[in-house]
């Protein structure tokens, strides 16, 4: 995601069709990436450098790069990636290859509430706001705000309690949140690892990609006062979390290469110059078919006025779950 309500606000989210078949088996494949892909294995919203991060960023905030923006170079390789992998497993007799309608994947969470010290300004939010968190989720991505219901649910499985100042703030991309991430997660490539905490930079949060080969860096980060009930004004309704879970299971912001080329890689979403704040309706930067989808996941407007993904993008997530999540 990006920077707080005074800043700018940039989201990423996926919805996976229910329609869509379980392509691939529900194990991932034992490949190790090209080479070509080696160096992008702790993607994340964050620098070029690492294409695997997306973050997001609060209106009227400057950061020093957004960490969800990808180069168009580096949007080819992870579809180029994908590709790779989806026929690679077509080859396989192992797994099933018929579509399964109405799939449900209901994705195990942990939650990592980072803390400077007990009090509330130093980062201890109660359980209800986590609870709540995950309750957006749900609401989300199963269509109930609004929007295409897509094959996700969310269960908490633990909330992990961490005082330690050295990882407070969350700064991204530094050694502290290797160290963080390295030290806290938990589960497997399907487990939700969410850090919780003061982050650096004016950032709302940030998270990565699904990769072939799980790294620790994996999961995501969000400002713990952009859960539902917290203190970050225009962005407290819990959608910088629906907006990062959305990066995490392969989708790109709706500004995703502004006017031309692919996009954002999922065709019912109209294509964005570049990415809307507050709520402007009736905002329309491309030539194309289609006002701004300001009211998407994946864009940057205020969580009052997003509220829905795409067919196309519960497609997506979909099938980047089977490729790369799947147990």
């Amino acid at each position: 995601m990006g920077l707080r309500p005074n800043l700018l606000t940039r989201r990423v989210a996926g919805v996976a069709t229910t329609t869509l078949a379980l392509l691939l088996s529900t194990a991932a494949i034992g490949v190790a990436p090209a080479a070509a892909h080696a160096d992008h294995a702790d993607e994340a919203c964050v620098e070029p450098a690492d294409t695997h991060a997306h973050s997001k960023i609060k209106v009227g905030g400057i950061a020093k790069h957004e960490p969800n923006e990808l180069t168009p170079q580096q949007v080819r390789e992870r579809e180029a990636d994908l590709a790779a992998v989806l026929a690679a497993r077509a080859k396989r007799t192992d797994l099933k290859q018929g579509p399964v309608a109405n799939a449900s994947i209901t994705i195990p969470v942990v939650v990592h509430v980072i803390q400077r010290d007990s009090t509330r300004a130093g980062g201890n939010i109660p359980d209800s706001m986590v609870n709540s968190q995950i309750s957006v989720l749900n609401q989300s991505f199963s269509g109930a705000t609004g929007g295409t219901a897509t094959a996700f649910a969310f269960q908490l499985q633990k909330i992990n309690r961490v005082t330690n100042p050295a990882w407070y703030p969350i700064v991204q991309g530094s050694s502290a949140e290797r160290s963080m991430k390295t030290s806290l997660r938990e589960g497997g490539k399907g487990t939700l690892n969410i850090y919780l905490g003061e982050l650096s930079d004016d950032l709302l949060g940030w998270a990565t990609f699904p990769t072939r080969r799980l790294n620790s860096m994996d999961g995501v980060v969000v400002l713990s006062e952009s859960l539902p009930g917290g203190t970050a004004t225009n962005y407290n309704q819990g959608d910088t979390g629906t907006h990062e879970v959305g990066h995490w299971l392969n989708l790109y912001h709706t500004f995703q290469g502004g006017c031309s080329g692919s996009g954002d890689g999922v065709s019912d979403t109209p294509a964005e110059a570049s990415p809307a704040f507050e709520c402007p309706t009736g905002r329309d930067t491309c030539a194309t078919a289609g006002v701004d989808p300001i009211t998407n996941f994946m864009d940057y407007t205020y969580d009052s006025c997003m509220y829905q993904f795409t067919a196309g993008q519960a497609s997506r997530m979909l099938t980047a779950w089977n490729a790369y999540r799947a147990a």
